[in-house]
């Protein structure tokens, strides 16, 4: 069972949607903790969720879509999606990522491809130093913002980075999914700290006795499925979640190849 940061976490959605389905009878937490109050989640709920979602972000309304949870309501997904496609290919360009994920939907429910190739274990991680810069920005998606900045700071300044298996880190300090205004912390590997400068910190990032990971390949849009691949592989070893931020590392991404299918990913989640 998780609580509902840790659900929120790992399904990619924020605190406030999963109250709200609460309050809405739409999505219950699967039991409450009588002592603490606390909202308990389950893997289970997982599919329920993502069904959710599906119908959420393909404009079907909040009445829409309790006719197709609660009451079961016998529709064609597939059918509808087309029809809402149709739909938004009417409406402005910043509608396309919309469609998109509407395109990838039809494609796993006609298809019934759910699987991706991701690999998830456990691990010790010893702590590593690294220079970084960290700010809240508009989105997950925006992180690439931090990046860009992070590596022009190190080009002007003609600083050294560490040659190893891996040389890079983000790391996401909010206790939940967020949908804006994120707290993001990127950084690259150094041998030793330096003097800060500006915005940009040299700092040691304590290691973990024991992190769970997850390399997946190809591209970043099946980042979301590994997450809740985790739920279930953490539930199914009675793991619980740490307060500690949650970690990405590329090991193969764009800089290296232009074929997503070629990109690998690591996810790392610290354990209690």
């Amino acid at each position: 069972m998780f609580k509902i940061g840790e659900f929120s976490k790992l399904t990619q959605v924020s605190i406030r949607m999963l109250r709200y389905y609460d309050e809405i009878e739409l999505l219950r937490p699967a039991s409450v903790d009588l002592s603490t109050g606390y909202r308990m989640y389950s893997a289970a709920q997982i599919p329920i969720l993502q069904k959710i979602i599906l119908l959420r972000d393909t404009k079907f309304s909040t009445a829409e879509i309790k006719d197709v949870i609660l009451k079961h309501k016998e529709i064609n997904i597939a059918d509808e999606l087309e029809k809402k496609k149709e739909e938004i290919k009417k409406e402005i360009e910043l509608e396309q990522q919309r469609i998109k994920k509407i395109d990838n939907a039809i494609n796993e429910i006609e298809n019934k491809n759910f699987k991706i190739h991701c690999n998830i274990n456990f691990k010790k991680v010893d702590k590593i130093f690294i220079l970084s810069i960290r700010d809240k920005i508009p989105t997950y998606f925006h992180e690439g913002l931090l990046w860009n900045r992070l590596c022009d700071f190190i080009s002007k300044e003609n600083i050294s980075i560490k040659q190893h298996i891996y040389n890079n880190v983000a790391l996401y300090h909010d206790i939940e999914h967020k949908d804006e205004n994120v707290d993001v912390e990127v950084g690259m590997i150094v041998d030793k700290l330096g003097k800060n400068k500006d915005r940009f910190i040299y700092r040691e990032v304590e290691g973990v006795e024991k992190m769970a990971y997850a390399m997946v390949y190809g591209p970043y849009s099946n980042l979301a499925r590994a997450y809740e691949m985790l739920a279930y592989y953490l539930e199914s070893h009675n793991e619980q979640m740490s307060d500690k931020p949650s970690r990405q590392i590329c090991h193969i991404g764009v800089e290296h190849t232009k074929n997503p299918e070629r990109y690998l990913t690591e996810i790392q989640i610290p354990l209690k």
